[in-house]
């Protein structure tokens, strides 16, 4: 029996993971992901900025372990978590968002990607840094000889082979209900 399923009198719990919290327009990003959330019957949850009233004199350590201790409550409390990993500030997804991607599935929370690029990571790499193959025909950068990740994986392989990719948060929502619903009837039967 599955120690995931939702219970049936309520309604799934979504953790709403990405670097959408740093964006100008988070509130309106939120507001619609929460949106979708409802009307496939589940309740979307935003990354907590850990309570933090205005005017918290505490120091930066404080507020960080604030934020850090309210957003792995945030996912412990989730019935599964949907992740921008859309590229930010390079090649690869957020880091705490891939923290947290990790986190849930170590949970056996099930995530579903979304804004992940069309076209494999060794492409994307090899069309902003000069790569080559070797002898073996492993991809390596040019400058330096570091190995590209390769096996036509979107992303690194340890987030492709976790976490489903859809192409949009509604789909990844949509895909993640779809989800919640089998484990749903998993754990009644």
């Amino acid at each position: 029996m599955n120690t995931n399923a939702v219970p049936p009198s309520r309604r799934p719990r979504i953790y709403l993971a990405g670097p959408d919290v740093f964006f100008l327009e988070s509130r309106e990003i939120f507001q619609a992901l929460k949106a979708q959330c409802e009307r496939l019957g589940m309740v979307g949850v935003e990354p907590s900025d850990g309570g933090i009233a205005e005017g918290f004199d505490g120091t930066d350590d404080e507020k960080a372990q604030r934020i850090y201790e309210g957003n792995i409550a945030l996912i412990r409390e989730a019935d599964g978590v949907i992740a921008n990993l859309m590229s930010f500030r390079g090649h690869e997804p957020d880091s705490g968002t891939v923290f947290e991607v990790g986190f849930a599935v170590a949970l056996g929370k099930p995530v579903v990607a979304y804004g992940v690029e069309e076209g494999s990571y060794a492409e994307r790499v090899s069309a902003a840094v000069p790569c080559r193959p070797d002898a073996e025909g492993v991809m390596r950068e040019a400058g330096n000889g570091l190995m590209v990740e390769g096996l036509g994986q979107r992303l690194n392989l340890m987030l492709t082979r976790s976490a489903a990719l859809e192409a949009d948060a509604g789909a990844a929502l949509a895909r993640l209900a779809g989800l919640l619903e089998s484990v749903k009837r998993q754990g009644a039967a």
